[in-house]
């Protein structure tokens, strides 16, 4: 059996030209690159799209059930964040528990961190960069002081890199 995946980057220029014939000119449909929903182009890949893109025929015809992901949606990852058994919110939950601090994330703040993986198109694998940086601070200045008995993340801890708040003992 063979599974392969992988971004395949440029591909979806291959099947718009096959698909999209009025690509250029008085009759094309303008569109921003911003808006064009590559899941719906990947939806119509075809074998011999693949084989132009640049994998040998033999390897093609090896791959009998050919299919697409389509992109995470903000809900979807906001999902990811914070509802698996070992989701990342939950990981810097325990870890803060460990030092006897609370750590609550605003909404607010968890939909700003999505935003900004989505705006990088780092998908969920994003999350953790994002939530990384974030959480910087915090990782350093919870366990050095004993007295911090909750750790509040708001959105402008996200957006314009504010302290996270505090309460104290």
């Amino acid at each position: 059996m063979f599974i392969c995946g992988g971004a395949f980057d440029g591909l979806e220029k291959i099947i718009k030209s096959r698909v999209h014939t009025k690509t250029m000119g008085f009759g094309a449909k303008v569109e921003e690159k911003k808006d064009i929903d590559i899941g719906k182009i990947f939806s119509e890949v075809q074998p011999h799209d693949i084989v132009k893109y640049g994998l040998i025929p033999e390897l093609v015809g090896r791959l009998p059930i050919i299919t697409y992901l389509s992109n995470l949606t903000k809900e979807a990852l906001i999902d990811i964040l914070s509802k698996p058994k070992n989701a990342l919110l939950k990981q810097y939950k325990k870890l803060f528990k460990m030092d006897n601090v609370e750590l609550e994330i605003k909404k607010e703040a968890m939909e700003e961190i999505v935003n900004i993986a989505l705006e990088r198109k780092t998908g969920a694998r994003g999350l953790r960069a994002v939530l990384e940086k974030v959480m910087m601070d915090a990782m350093y200045e919870v366990p050095s002081n004993k007295n911090i008995k909750k750790c509040i993340i708001t959105k402008d801890v996200v957006t314009k890199n504010a302290k996270p708040k505090y309460e104290y003992n």
